[in-house]
Parts: C-alpha cells; sequence; structure tokens
C-alpha cells in the first residue's frame, strides 16, 4: 500500500437544527400556549493524534468529511439532540492547515484534541419567544450554519534518528538489520520510495528515501521527503565505500540539507560507513582517516552476524543517550 505523507480536504462542521413551532394540545388545556422545542448544535470537528504513520492513506480518494448536523426541535419543549462531533484522526507529527484563515496546528501528542471548526448553534423554538403580551408566538428560527473550510496536510515523521545518503548507500539494510524493518532493498538508486520506520530498544529510526544533488530544489525523490528529517534528533548519514568519492558524497547531501533548512545543518550528526567489506584492508583505513576530517563522529558496519549488529548497535546506543 502506497505511503501518503500530504492531502487536501474539505472538512465540515454540522449545522445547527432548527426550532419549531409547536402547540400544547391536552385535555382540559385548550389554550395551552407554545411549546416548540429549540434546535441541537451541529457537532464540531476535532483533529485528534494517533501513533499510526500509514493512517493518511484512508484519507487519499475522500475529498471531504462532515460533523453530524444538529436536530430540530420538537413539541412538548424537547429540544434537538446535538449533532456528533467529527474526530478526524491524524498521525502524530502531523501539521495541519485552515486554507481560509492561515492557522496551524501540530499534532504532536497522542489522544489530545485540538478543534478545527466549530458546530453551528440551534435555532429557537416557538417557546423561547413567549411572554406577557405575546402569549401565542409564532416565531421560530433557524440553525446557523456550521463552519467549513479545505485545510492542507502534511505528514514530518517523529523519529529519534534519521538515515541519510545517497540512494544504494545501504540504509534500508541497515535499518533492517538494526530493527527488523523488513523494507525493501536491491542493487539499483531508489529501492525505498517512502519513508521506512524501525524501533531499536525503544529509540525509533527512520530511513529516509536516497538524496541527490539537486534534492532540495524537486530532484528525485528527496524534496518530497526532506521534511521527515525536520523533527529527528540525530541524522545518521550513511555513506558506501564502493564510492570513489566519499568526500564528495558527504559535501552533496550536506549541501542539499543547507538549502532546505539551516536546521538540518546543525543537527547532531554520526557519519556511517557502510559496505566495509567491499574494499580491502587498506583502503578502509585510509577512508576512515579522511572520514574523520568531515565528521567528528565516525561508525563503520558490516552487517553479517549477530555480533556484528549487537557491537554496532551498541554504538549507536551511546551516540542516541547522550
Amino acid at each position: 500500500m502506497a505511503f501518503v505523507d500530504e492531502l487536501k480536504i474539505n472538512l465540515k462542521a454540522g449545522h445547527g437544527g432548527s426550532g419549531v413551532v409547536r402547540w400544547l394540545r391536552e385535555k382540559g388545556k385548550p389554550w395551552g400556549g407554545p411549546n416548540g422545542g429549540n434546535g441541537g448544535k451541529g457537532g464540531d470537528v476535532y483533529a485528534v493524534g494517533v501513533r499510526d504513520v500509514g493512517l493518511l492513506v484512508k484519507y487519499r480518494h475522500i475529498k471531504e468529511l462532515g460533523a453530524e448536523n444538529g436536530h430540530d426541535g420538537e413539541g412538548n419543549s424537547r429540544q434537538g439532540a446535538y449533532g456528533a462531533d467529527l474526530m478526524f484522526q491524524l498521525p502524530i507529527g502531523t501539521i495541519i492547515k485552515n486554507e481560509e484563515t492561515g492557522r496551524t496546528i501540530e499534532i504532536l501528542e497522542e489522544g489530545k484534541k485540538e478543534i478545527l471548526l466549530h458546530g453551528g448553534r440551534g435555532g429557537l423554538g416557538n417557546e423561547f419567544f413567549k411572554s406577557s403580551i405575546n402569549r401565542s408566538p409564532e416565531k421560530a428560527t433557524k440553525g446557523e450554519i456550521g463552519e467549513t473550510a479545505d485545510f492542507s496536510v502534511e505528514l514530518q515523521l517523529i523519529a529519534d534518528a534519521g538515515l541519510i545518503g545517497l540512494p544504494n548507500a545501504g540504509k534500508s539494510s541497515l535499518l533492517n538489520a538494526l530493527t527488523r524493518a523488513h523494507a525493501k532493498i536491491g542493487s539499483y538508486q531508489f529501492t525505498t520510495l517512502e519513508p521506512n520506520l524501525g524501533e531499536m530498544f525503544g529509540f525509533i529510526l527512520a530511513d529516509i528515501p536516497g538524496l541527490i544533488e539537486g534534492a532540495s530544489e524537486g530532484k528525485g525523490l528527496g524534496h518530497k521527503f526532506l521534511r521527515h528529517i525536520k523533527r529527528t534528533k540525530i541524522l545518521f548519514h550513511c555513506i558506501t565505500l564502493e564510492s570513489d568519492d566519499i568526500a564528495g558524497d558527504y559535501k552533496t547531501i550536506r549541501e542539499e540539507l543547507k538549502k532546505y533548512s539551516k536546521e538540518l545543518i546543525e543537527k547532531k550528526e554520526v557519519l556511517i560507513l557502510t559496505k566495509t567489506d567491499m574494499i580491502t584492508e587498506e583502503d578502509l583505513k585510509k577512508k576512515e582517516k579522511l572520514a574523520k576530517k568531515l565528521c567528528k563522529e565516525v561508525l563503520t558496519v558490516t552487517i553479517l552476524d549477530d555480533n556484528s549488529v549487537k557491537k554496532f548497535s551498541e554504538n549507536l546506543l551511546k551516540t542516541l543517550k547522550v
């Protein structure tokens, strides 16, 4: 199923129910008077945070959603029922913007409700207008129209660390080894077409689709997914040792991060050299020496067995806990 991280949708609060004109008709009370009830209030629209990053996919073919309208009033002074509220469920990390007012809300807590639109008030029945000088009012009012607006929805993943790098840098393989995430891997570029998440000892890792030069300007897949790095605490920058120019690869990604957001370039970073088994021991030492000139913290990884994975994950945990 495709990963959906942005959409546009029209949301509508419920209209208020109308008040009614009714008259009391009981035996022995030929002039019982007005008893038309008020209409019920229309339902409000709330945004509610849930822990499901794939939730937006269920809205991709939905153009509009609405809360229930309030019910009309009834005789015997009965008020109409309130319309049911609409609970618009969104993944934690979602930013939702009212396109009419410009109001923006970030959904950062599970279960927390944020009001988006207010339902209309119910109309008044003729009993409300009864007075000493008007004992038989024929007047009732309609319910108010509920608020409506177009909303843009954008998901920004919340993760402890983001795995970034050029295509085919070994990010998905690393995520799978560390978290058993089962992300798709292959020996070609852009195997990952959507972010993948995995958990490592309580820490959430996000595999961000491969970036290329010009990603910040919309080239490749990077521009679409760069926003998912915004909320990560640390960046794990993966560079494959199959490359003949690891310094150039490193600078390419760093430049794209800088162009997209200065916040990204200031995040803590660990440079991870992948596919160390693809080169000689001598070349590995040379490239490790060069990597340490590029980044303060450098790790090398060859995911071959459980012991290697355990040792490498222990090093990552030390970095994450700082």
